[in-house]
């Protein structure tokens, strides 16, 4: 007879966070994480503590979706949004760039913002498809 095993997720499950829980993870205190989203990803970026803590360069795009910032290589206030409006295809394509080769590949997703997954009064975003998501793998449900 076979002995079924519980195995314990390696990760701690992924969590939704609206703009104010995210904007708790801005590094601003001291052993608290340092969380940013980018296109509504939201990445634990504590390890790039220099890069994103408290007085440091990039302090700005953390607690918040920075996604247009990123996209513009911009700490300007205005810019530290999730819209991507207006956007160039250059500026679009520096976004995927970004994304991909430095926060995907950097450091680990802890969840997305409440606006990628939900529209603005709550209900259901139905575009949102999991298989499409960043971290989704279908092994690794099972």
């Amino acid at each position: 007879e076979r002995e079924l095993r519980f195995r314990p997720p390696a990760e701690a499950p992924v969590r939704l966070f609206t703009e104010p829980e995210l904007a708790r993870y801005d590094g601003q205190q001291e052993g608290q994480p340092i969380y940013l989203a980018v296109k509504g990803v939201v990445f634990d970026v504590t390890s790039g503590k220099e890069f994103y803590g408290k007085g440091a360069p990039y302090n700005a795009l953390a607690g918040k979706d920075s996604t247009r910032g990123v996209a513009k290589m911009s700490l300007d206030p205005a810019d530290l949004t999730h819209d991507i409006t207006g956007l160039t295809e250059e500026e679009l394509k520096s976004l995927d760039d970004i994304f991909n080769n430095v926060y995907k590949a950097k450091y680990p997703i802890v969840g997305y913002t409440s606006r990628r997954i939900l529209n603005e009064d709550g209900s259901p975003n139905l575009d949102f498809k999991p298989e499409d998501q960043p971290h989704f793998n279908i092994k690794d449900e099972f």
